[in-house]
Order: structure tokens, then C-alpha cells, then sequence
């Protein structure tokens, strides 16, 4: 084992560790032992559905068990990390629990993620392996693969999934076909065993305010007891089918669709992508019961002949944002479909709308805590005083699936959490009632993030990087509203003056040459001789968001004139 995987953890307290235990919430298990716990009571159930096939809890089990064998077999040691760029597939699935039973630590970046953050990422977690998507589509992984190898010296192993035969590098395919004979089963369960209820199973990254992602650990007992709740949430059991189209490393499809699905014996249905001609066939053709999209994509949906097919099974559909539109919602109502808001965060806090909620709520709220342990606060940003009842503060959460600090990061700790434990989450909330039940409205947010369909671009990071272009004296980061993802990030730019403005081209080819992932990258650029400031002289981004929302409001209205 490695003897460092607890060195930069900050545990829970010890008394709330006995609380969530004796609430049953907790349980003294790692999540490879809860996973063949399901096997247990579900062998012969469907767990997975691919477009490639499907597969039991038993087969899964087998075959993940191999892919472990042989990920120890190839050196790696338990306590490990593996940094994850991978797409949703059968493999990708089979590499996530041959990671797990491997007692090794995924942590889970994105096949969007480009040297600028994997580097980062790789030095900050020690990573010892990297496993990559060989065939995705745009970018070649395997080649961003050998630059990390050879910039970051802890990472030794190239591993991957869809590559060809004679492709250099470790393949997940070749792994799944390991012997499990009684030696190498024995030591599965030795692994599994040793490791605790309370070590770190997961490394989930934030999107936060600086420019290195801070590293989220989520534990065994919690993250799974985080997935068990979402599922209680939704009366998921073993009848149930769980369509997700958003990458399955996100927090969100691992809480609320890959372990859901697995800790109650349901079938995850992974589609790999979100466009309408791949999810809505497999949806129908499988019989799906939920499913989750973030709000844009609901309109495409619905406009698709196969759609009626596709929602014909559904029971609950989850919106993925802080705020739906009343369109959108009224849309999928109109169809029968009971529609859950929610809002959810790595850190650990999610937020549902109750199924027997008034509309207002459900229509009006991102919902309440999903734990009947959930702990809020709204708190004047800042401090840790409490506002009046009614009024707009900051989000401060505290529960048993809500981390106590960033891994290795006790300064940032610092201003991130309370001095009691509860973890600011930069987002501005206000508790309302609605018919004697209490919901809670997002109002915006005290961090500096735009969120493009839910992967959260830190605007002082991307500013940074602007800033190094040569031709550029001052820019400001701010979000654009977009009808399908949300927001796009707009760059608001003062140019140096000694020659003309950097294009809108010019600037993506500077981040591109700088290694930086492409969603991060400016979609719209605005020239200021000088940036708009506040009384206090700080650059006011209210003042630029309000600007380019009337340029688009400007520009609709001219379209349609």
C-alpha cells in the first residue's frame, strides 16, 4: 500500500464520522466491496448498456476483476493515482472499476483537458499512470500522453482505451482478457479489504478560482452513501434504466448515474455523446426511466421524431443547471414528464426538487439537500454571519458527502471553508417557501466562473493567459448568455497600442499554442479603450455582462426584423 495516500486529506471529525456511521449512512466498506455486494443480489441483472453491448453484474464484476489483476500486474501499486481522459464506453466503465478494485485512485480530469491542466494536474496528484481515449475524435490523446510522460517524471505508465493492437502503451482491452486465477482473486479481495471506509477513492477536480484546479478527495463510505442517496431520491431500484450522455468522470454521472445505477441493481445506459440522433434511439430501444441533460439541449430534443419513443418509459427527467427556463420546463411537463431541478457541486452538496413539491417550487428553486444530514448556511460573503431569512448570501454546506478540505491545499482551505467545517461554495443563494415547504434559489454567484454547459471556466485563469499575448494591455472574462449551453465567455479587451488588436482567431491560437483546453477558449471578442470600474476601482463585470447581453438582445432583434 502506499503509506502516503492519506498525507494532504483533511478527515472528517471524528464525532461526525460516529454520527453518519450509526445513521447508516456511512458504512465500513470501500466502493469495490459495496460494488460486489450489488453482484451479490443482482448477478444476473443487466448493470451495463453500450451501444457495443450489454453486459450483467456478473460479467462486469469478471471482467472488471481482470482489468485490475492486470493493472497490478503491470506495477502499479495500491494508493496509486491514475489521471483519466476518457470518453463514455463499455471499456471506459470496465478501466473505472479495474481501477477501483485495483485500490488505486482515478482521478478524473477530461478528454477536453490539454497539457496546460493536465500537467498541473499530474504534478499536484503524484500521478503515476495516465489513461487516455486513443480514439477520440479532434485531438490525438495518446500524443498529449507522451508529453505528460516526459514533463511530469512521477508518471511511468501510458494506459489506454480503444487503441489499436500494436499501439505503444498499456491497453485496458488487453487487461480484460487477464487470467483471474485463485493467487491473483486472492489478492483482489486482500486489496479490497485494506482499504478503508475513510481512505480516498476518487480525486474529482474543481473548476474553483485560481488557476490550478483544486483536487476534490471524495472517500469510499460517502461517495458511495452519495450515490445511494440520489437513487433513495428518485426510487431507483433494480427495474430502473439510467440514460446519461454527459461524461461519465463528471461527479454528476458518477453520483447520479453510474454508482446510483449500481448501488440499487439498475442498468446504466451510457451513450456516448448527447446529441439528439444518438441519445434518443438508444433511450427508446432500451427503455430508459431518467435520464439528465442540462437545460439547451431539451428543445432539440424535443423537435426529434424520435422523441415520443424516447420519453415513453420516462419517469423523471434531470435538468443539470441553477436555473431552467420557464419554456423549457413547461415543455417537458406539457409531455407528462416530471421534471427535477438540480444543482450539485464536486465538493459534495446536491440539491433536488422535491417530486411532491407546488410547481412554484419546482418551477422557481433549485430544490432542498438531498440527506436528511445536509447542513445549510446563507452566509454574508465573507464571514461566517448568517443573513436575515429571505435574503440573498453565500451557500455554505456541511453534510455527510461534503468534503473538509481540498487535497494538499490548507491555504486554500482557508478561505474556502468556515472555521466549523462548512465548505463555501461562491455560489449566492436565497431560502424561500412556497405552500409551507422551503426551496432554495440560486441569484448568482460571488466566484468568478461562467458556466458552458456545465464544465466551469475560471475567468481570471483564462485572463492570465490572455494577458501573455503580447498585443494585449488589459481583458476581462465575462459570461454571455447562450440558449443552449448556458453561457459562452466573452473577452472584453484593451489592446496595447503598439499595433492592431488581436483577432478573435489570433487569441484562440495563442491558447491553443499554450496547451489549454478548447472550452476555455474565447468565443466572442469586444474592443474598450478602457475597461469599466466600480467606485472602489475594481473592473466591473456586472457593468460588461450587462454591455454584451445587449449587444446579443440587439443583434436577435435585428435578425428577426
Amino acid at each position: 500500500m502506499d503509506d502516503g495516500k492519506d498525507a494532504g486529506l483533511v478527515p472528517y471529525p471524528a464525532g461526525e464520522v460516529e454520527r453518519y456511521l450509526a445513521a447508516g449512512y456511512w458504512r465500513e466498506r470501500s466502493i469495490p466491496t459495496a460494488f460486489r455486494d450489488s453482484v451479490a443480489l443482482h448477478g444476473e441483472r443487466t448493470a451495463l448498456i453500450t451501444a457495443e453491448g450489454r453486459l450483467s453484474y456478473r460479467e462486469l464484476d469478471q471482467v472488471t476483476d481482470a482489468v485490475a489483476a492486470g493493472l497490478l500486474g503491470a506495477g502499479l501499486e495500491p494508493g496509486e493515482r491514475v489521471l483519466l481522459q476518457l470518453t463514455n464506453s463499455d471499456q471506459a466503465i470496465q478501466a473505472w472499476y479495474g481501477v477501483l478494485k485495483a485500490g488505486l485512485i482515478p482521478v478524473c480530469a477530461l478528454a477536453i483537458h490539454r497539457r496546460h491542466e493536465i500537467e498541473q494536474i499530474a504534478r499536484h496528484t503524484n500521478a503515476a499512470a495516465h489513461l487516455i481515449q486513443a480514439d477520440f475524435r479532434g485531438f490525438d490523446l495518446l500524443a498529449l500522453a507522451g508529453q505528460i510522460q516526459t514533463l511530469v517524471p512521477s508518471v511511468r505508465l501510458t494506459l489506454t482505451v480503444g487503441a489499436a493492437p500494436d499501439t505503444p502503451g498499456i491497453r485496458i482491452e488487453d487487461l480484460a482478457r487477464t487470467q483471474v486465477d485463485a493467487a491473483r482473486a486472492a489478492r483482489l479481495v486482500e486489496v479490497a479489504h485494506a482499504l478503508k471506509a475513510h481512505d480516498p477513492a476518487v480525486f474529482q477536480l474543481s473548476g474553483g478560482t485560481t488557476g490550478t484546479p483544486k483536487v476534490i478527495p471524495r472517500l469510499h463510505a460517502e461517495y458511495w452513501y452519495n450515490a445511494q442517496a440520489t437513487s433513495t431520491w428518485w426510487g431507483h431500484d433494480h427495474t430502473s434504466v439510467l440514460a446519461v450522455g454527459l461524461p461519465f468522470v463528471h461527479n454528476a454521472g458518477l453520483s447520479n448515474a453510474v454508482h446510483a445505477a449500481h448501488a440499487v441493481g439498475a442498468a446504466l445506459l451510457l451513450i456516448p455523446g448527447a446529441a439528439a440522433d444518438t441519445v434518443l434511439p438508444l433511450m427508446a430501444e432500451h427503455g430508459a426511466t431518467w435520464t439528465v441533460t442540462p437545460p439547451g439541449l431539451v428543445r432539440e430534443y424535443a423537435e426529434h421524431p424520435g422523441f415520443p419513443a424516447a420519453v415513453a418509459s420516462l419517469t423523471s427527467w434531470m435538468l443539470s443547471a441553477a436555473k431552467v427556463p420557464p419554456a423549457v420546463f413547461d415543455l417537458l411537463t406539457g409531455h407528462g414528464i416530471h421534471v427535477t431541478q438540480a444543482f450539485g457541486m464536486s465538493e459534495g452538496m446536491f440539491m433536488f426538487t422535491p417530486s411532491d413539491a407546488p410547481a412554484a417550487l419546482r418551477a422557481g428553486t433549485i430544490g432542498v439537500p438531498i440527506s436528511p444530514l445536509d447542513e445549510i448556511r446563507i452566509l454574508v460573503p465573507g464571514t461566517e454571519t448568517e443573513v436575515a431569512p429571505g435574503e440573498v448570501g453565500e451557500l455554505a454546506a456541511r453534510g455527510p458527502y461534503t468534503i473538509r478540505g481540498y487535497f494538499d491545499a490548507a491555504d486554500r482551505d482557508l478561505e474556502a471553508f468556515t472555521s466549523d467545517g462548512f465548505y463555501r461554495s461562491g455560489d449566492l443563494m436565497r431560502a424561500q417557501w412556497f405552500e409551507g415547504q422551503l426551496g432554495y434559489s440560486l441569484e448568482g454567484r460571488v466566484k468568478d466562473l461562467i458556466d458552458r454547459g456545465g464544465e466551469k471556466i475560471n475567468a481570471e485563469e483564462v485572463e492570465g493567459l490572455l494577458l501573455r499575448h503580447p498585443r494585449v494591455r488589459e481583458v476581462a472574462l465575462v459570461a454571455m448568455p447562450d440558449p443552449r449551453l448556458g453561457e459562452r465567455a466573452c473577452a472584453f479587451v484593451v489592446a496595447a497600442e503598439d499595433g492592431p488588436p488581436p483577432t478573435l482567431e489570433q487569441f484562440c491560437a495563442h491558447l491553443h499554442d499554450l496547451g489549454v483546453a478548447k472550452y476555455k477558449w474565447p468565443e466572442r471578442v469586444e474592443y474598450l479603450d478602457d475597461l469599466p470600474r466600480t467606485e472602489i476601482g475594481k473592473v466591473s463585470k456586472v457593468t460588461l455582462r450587462e454591455m454584451v447581453a445587449g449587444m446579443l438582445r440587439a443583434a436577435e432583434a435585428q435578425a428577426q426584423a
